[in-house]
């Protein structure tokens, strides 16, 4: 292929939904169709000792929770996919944030009896911003479930985007039998499952014309299908691709990823109408996916995926270019050419050696520690800034170090490392030897900082919680000694030496405000996107 059809080809989405809307179950599917897997280890099925093969730490396996992302790739039908699977917790917002900068589309998983739920509100509104494309999956449709009129009207008011159904649920009072596809007007009956959507499901097809399949379905269910799909032709939105690539229309697809009833049809349509790689705003200019000069974005960083080895593995987003094992790139950061050595490709562990990847694709690479979050790594002749990602203000504050006075090496590294891969934010405040005030945006990011120093590094942690809730950085060089209203405030510096202050309450900073009016506080550090 050509470099241009190899662009052309790529698909790179992230998977956004609230906790428990089935995110990880149906990055499951999508593998299970493409051949990545032939067996779906489903995080809820108890019947098998299988875990979600996206969720890769012992943590997520114990609770059935992702509380990091992968990246998964897989090809389909001429296409090369790339799925970003995200933490579905609010405390792991940051997390989704730094991927979905990655992502050239989302996929937006709603509970078909719960509809739009709080956290889909957040990462709705940061794809948004973005100005991604985002498809909608209607999930569990196997279980009772609500109108899909209703769940129609909900997307519209409440995050504020029209809808098209691709696709349509066929049954009455939320028992489904089947789905109908709008643009082939043709119905696919799902068989019973009885492996628990660890296989493929069998399904029969007919049109909608077919005597057998009104005979399958009933004379109700039919008549019931034909009034909904009346009615959305004559009231719906018509489906237009340009709207849906200004992010002002999602298209809607109805299924179960549990039992693979519907996930098909989904990934089939949603591979023809994605985007393939996007252009991409640098300091300097705007990157076009074509250009041959390589350019690529640090969106991750992931420390210990491998315990035995403690690697700190990259994660970057190729942005423009061709990737060729073992080639020198220019860290725009530090101003140094670096050698991208032993590149790789993931299914959550298991790990495939890159010879060349395209832009769209996700690769990792080992690091010793020079690269950070939001870094850009480009060709030395043709030189280009990506901006910083902004930064959460933390809400939960704690002082935390190691039990073992011995284990204090350890624990620097540790903390220092999972810092930079941005698992919470640290502070240092002068003068306070061996310990760290760590931010975090809930409080199961500290659950899992403790559980990571233990198992990774070898150290318990003492962890005394902080009266604080809010964090200001300071605009400017200014002397703390200076300030008035901080007598119960904690002043630390953050992991690029800029001054914060931690107060207890907003209340209480809007005094220290009024008391400092020369001062700007910020909610958080301004973005350095210039070198």
């Amino acid at each position: 292929m050509t470099f241009l059809e190899e662009v052309q080809r790529r698909r790179t989405f992230a998977i956004i939904s609230h906790p428990d809307a089935g995110k990880t179950t149906l990055t499951e599917k999508l593998l299970l169709y493409g051949g990545a897997i032939h067996l779906a280890g489903s995080v809820k099925s108890r019947k098998t000792a299988k875990h979600a093969v996206s969720d890769w730490m012992e943590i997520e396996k114990q609770r059935g929770i992702s509380v990091t992302s992968s990246v998964l790739q897989f090809d389909y039908d001429g296409c090369r996919v790339n799925i970003l699977d995200t933490p579905g917790h609010q405390d792991f917002s940051e997390d989704t944030y730094r991927t979905l900068m990655a992502a050239d589309s989302a996929v937006m998983l709603i509970d078909v009896a719960k509809g739009v739920e709080a956290q889909t509100k957040k990462l709705f509104a940061v794809s948004k911003e973005r100005g991604i494309p985002i498809f909608t999956f209607v999930n569990k449709i196997d279980h009772f479930g609500r109108s899909p009129f209703d769940l129609m009207e909900e997307i519209e008011n409440v995050l504020g985007i029209r809808t098209c159904p691709m696709n349509w649920p066929i049954g009455i009072n939320g028992e489904y039998k089947g789905v109908y596809d709008r643009e082939h007007e043709t119905i696919e009956l799902f068989a019973k499952d009885e492996t628990h959507g660890q296989e493929k499901l069998a399904s029969e097809k007919g049109a909608l014309t077919d005597p057998r399949m009104k005979e399958l379905l009933g004379d109700d269910v039919y008549q019931a299908l034909l009034d909904d799909i009346e009615l959305l032709d004559v009231a719906g939105d018509p489906f237009d691709f340009d709207k849906v690539r200004a992010g002002e229309l999602t298209p809607m697809f109805f299924g179960s990823a549990m039992t693979n009833f519907g996930v098909k049809p989904f990934l089939e349509k949603f591979l023809e109408l994605a985007p393939s790689p996007a252009p991409r705003q640098a300091v300097e200019e705007m990157v076009q996916p074509t250009s041959e000069d390589f350019s690529a974005l640090v969106f991750k960083i992931q420390a210990n995926m491998d315990p035995n080895h403690h690697d700190r593995i990259v994660f970057m987003r190729i942005c423009s270019g061709k990737f060729e094992k073992g080639m020198s790139v220019l860290h725009r950061q530090s101003n140094k050419a670096i050698r991208l050595s032993q590149p790789q490709q993931f299914l959550a562990t298991e790990r495939t050696i890159v010879e060349d990847a395209y832009p769209g694709d996700i690769i990792g690479v080992f690091d010793a520690g020079t690269m950070g979050v939001g870094d850009t790594l480009c060709a030395k002749k043709h030189k280009v800034t990506f901006g910083d990602f902004p930064v959460f203000p933390p809400e939960f504050f704690a002082r935390v170090s190691p039990k073992d006075t011995m284990k204090r090496k350890q624990f620097q590294k540790g903390m220092t490392q999972l810092a930079q891969e941005g698992a919470v934010q640290i502070f240092e405040q002068p003068g306070a030897l061996d310990s760290f005030v760590v931010g975090a945006v809930g409080m199961l990011q500290f659950e899992v900082l403790e559980y990571r120093l233990k198992n990774e590094y070898g150290v318990d942690l003492l962890n005394h919680t902080l009266p604080y809730s809010v964090a200001r950085w300071i605009d400017g060089d200014v002397d703390t000694s200076t300030l008035k209203g901080l007598d119960n405030a904690m002043i630390v510096k953050d992991n690029r030496n800029r001054t914060v202050v931690l107060i207890s309450n907003e209340w209480q900073m809007g005094w220290v405000i009024e008391r400092n009016p020369d001062i700007t506080f910020l909610h958080t550090p301004k973005l350095h996107n210039e070198i």
